[in-house]
């Protein structure tokens, strides 16, 4: 077989002799040029060329010259006569075949592409033009979304009558009762041409939510106020704010959708673009921002938002942005470029003591503490409260109500609650008379004492000042977040079975602090009096249990087992506070405003308050007397206490010493 022969044609004239073979051969090839040129194309092709007749001519010469033309699409190609040229001519179309056989298949290949590609664009020009369609008619409802709508318009046809809270709550600054000189403060740094952040501090349901948004709508109206009459009020609660590390969501000061992992929108997904969103403190530009707890925000959100407050803006980053990117909006380009503004005024409202406050926050905000709200101010909000639902009470339902809170905002709610069970209470004729109504309702003890016992409320002050003396009985005042409230400490004391080994008893739960001040009680009992604590076994109790986080039960302390010792009974109508020292001197204490209207609502006449917080007492509540004081001998003076008499101080003393 020569060099480079195809096997099929060796086997074609094996088989049928030269002749026979070359004209196989040849109409084989005219058959694979068809089939990759098609029988149509071969037979223009060949008028083009001029090898029409010759292709149908039984001749070998003019069938070869005839292939040759149209492989080569050369009419001026002469017909070979030898076998030697035949066989080159042979090879020469084999080699172009070849090329247009992959020519062909790489031609179908790209056009099954293009024919994919075609499709889908086409299915989705289809759909933006039904889209299209639908917005230019005006109507893109399906029956679907037409139940959907209707029923939505059903629902929001209906309307119950306002909450009572709602409609209780107060609607002008004058309203709110107990809070004046904390509404003036507010008032002057909020309205002032140069307002100030402010921190709100004070216990939970004095106003201090209802005065912030208040205030704001005055200073609105002041000359030279920078708020503009469409100020925004925007309230958050600082228990929802929380500070997310993958700054995948900030809903206080905004975050950045990126258009793979967050779902920007799709005309920016689609393009790979970012999309900032807006936070609260952008929301509320140019007017206040209120956060409720602010104290309970996570301390790097503390930290961002003073970030803010300095800046006056947010700024947003994003991995995904490209400043050059053609296809950006430039809504985009400026966020991204210089920031959202977030020039507010903040007004922070907590439950919680300032020191637990980020001072970093403190130090830039005016503070602002809301008083407790004393019995006769929530007489008045519950007096208030039933004038505004247009009812009556009987005339121990407001005192009633008053000693189960000193919160207005509960006051208010125990009003609106025995408002639901009086009106129960009426006939299911007068219900719905216009006549009988509410306007002629009247609100009785019993219904408060329902709304009592299904809301399993307790008093407030569940002790109460007695005018009466008892032994070993002693008041201290405490305070937890604003609130104050009394200690009732009690005390025994029995001769020790062995002089000199007595011991002392004491609530585990109270605290070691207070155990602190056990011990220099007994150490002040034997310096002022002369008694030897090891002479008793002592019990003393704080009813109620519970942990004295301070010293300041350290005069209550000292008078309960001076009182149990020497059988010599206290007022119980009278509180102490104050931090015992070893050497008999009263200390100065914390959260005097606080403990002082804890004793008036107890009923107390009378509290003895360290002379070093003198300045702090307010002197203005009805009916207690404050008495300022520097050593335990004043208390004793004042409470006619008798000392132990110097015979028996010394007689007691003798003993001590000659003990072995």
């Amino acid at each position: 077989m020569p060099v480079g022969e195809h096997p099929y044609r060796t086997r074609l004239r094996r088989k049928y002799g030269v002749e026979d073979e070359l004209h196989r051969y040849v109409t084989a090839l005219y058959e694979m040029l068809s089939g990759v040129l098609g029988q149509d194309k071969v037979v223009l092709r060949a008028g083009k060329v001029g090898a029409l007749k010759m292709m149908r001519s039984p001749n070998l010469p003019d069938r070869l010259c005839a292939l040759q033309r149209l492989v080569f699409e050369d009419p001026t190609v002469e017909r070979v006569t030898t076998r030697a040229q035949q066989r080159k001519a042979i090879a020469e179309i084999e080699e172009t075949m070849a090329s247009l056989v992959a020519q062909k298949s790489v031609e179908d290949e790209i056009e099954r592409r293009v024919n994919a590609k075609m499709n889908e664009r086409h299915h989705e020009y289809v759909k933006d033009l039904k889209l299209e369609t639908l917005r230019e008619s005006g109507d893109p409802e399906t029956p679907a979304t037409r139940a959907k709508l209707e029923e939505l318009e059903a629902l929001s046809a209906r309307h119950l009558a306002s909450s009572a809270l709602q409609r209780l709550r107060p609607q002008a600054l004058r309203e709110i009762i107990g809070q004046e000189a904390a509404v003036r403060a507010l008032l002057a740094k909020i309205s002032s041409p140069f307002p100030q952040h402010v921190i709100l501090y004070g216990p939970p349901g004095v106003g201090k939510t209802t005065v912030a948004r208040l205030v704001l709508e005055i200073a609105k109206g002041r000359p030279g106020t920078p708020f503009a009459k469409d100020a925004p009020f925007v309230e958050a609660s600082g228990t929802t704010l929380r500070w997310d590390p993958r700054e995948t969501t900030n809903p206080l000061l905004g975050s950045v959708h990126d258009p793979i992992y967050q779902g920007s929108r799709r005309e920016f997904a689609e393009s790979g673009i970012p999309e900032p969103k807006l936070g609260l403190v952008s929301r509320a530009h140019g007017g206040v921002l209120f956060i409720d707890e602010i104290g309970e925000m996570d301390p790097l959100l503390q930290t961002r938002l003073l970030k803010v407050l300095e800046d006056r803006k947010v700024t947003f980053e994003s991995s995904y942005y490209d400043e050059n990117a053609p296809n950006v909006p430039a809504y985009v380009k400026r966020l991204f470029r210089d920031g959202a503004p977030a020039d507010f005024i903040l007004i922070g409202a907590t439950t919680r003591e300032p020191e637990e406050i980020d001072p970093a926050i403190r130090s830039r905000c005016a503070e602002i503490f809301f008083q407790p709200l004393t019995q006769s101010q929530i007489l008045t909000i519950v007096h208030a409260a039933i004038k505004r639902l247009g009812a009556k009470a009987a005339p121990r339902v407001a005192p009633l109500i008053a000693s189960y809170t000193i919160e207005g905002r509960k006051a208010v709610q125990i009003v609106a609650d025995a408002y639901g069970q009086a009106l129960f209470r009426l006939r299911p004729d007068a219900r719905h008379s216009k006549t009988d109504g509410s306007k002629t309702m009247t609100i009785t003890e019993d219904d408060v004492r329902d709304v009592v016992q299904t809301s399993r409320l307790v008093p407030h002050t569940p002790v109460r000042a007695r005018a009466t003396r008892e032994i070993g009985k002693s008041f201290g005042l405490g305070v937890l977040h604003y609130l104050g409230s009394l200690i009732e400490i009690e005390a025994v004391a029995f001769r020790a079975t062995q002089p000199g080994k007595g011991i002392v008893r004491f609530n585990q739960t109270a605290g070691s602090m207070a155990k602190d001040s056990v011990f220099n009680a007994t150490s002040v009992l034997r310096a002022i009096a002369g008694i030897d604590t090891g002479d008793y076994d002592l019990h003393i109790n704080v009813v109620g249990g519970g942990n004295i986080d301070g010293p300041s039960a350290g005069l209550a302390i000292l008078l309960a087992l001076y009182s149990a010792i020497l059988k010599q009974p206290l007022p119980q109508d009278v509180a102490v506070t104050g931090e015992l020292s070893i050497q008999g001197k009263v200390r100065g204490v914390g959260g005097l405003v606080e403990k002082l209207y804890a004793a008036r609502q107890a009923g107390m006449r009378m509290v003895f308050i360290p002379r070093e917080n003198a300045r702090e007492a307010d002197t203005s509540l009805p009916g207690l007397r404050v008495v300022a004081v520097d050593r335990v001998d004043q208390v004793l003076r004042r409470l006619r206490l008798h000392r132990p008499s110097t015979r028996r101080s010394t007689e007691r003393r003798r003993k001590v010493a000659a003990r072995p």
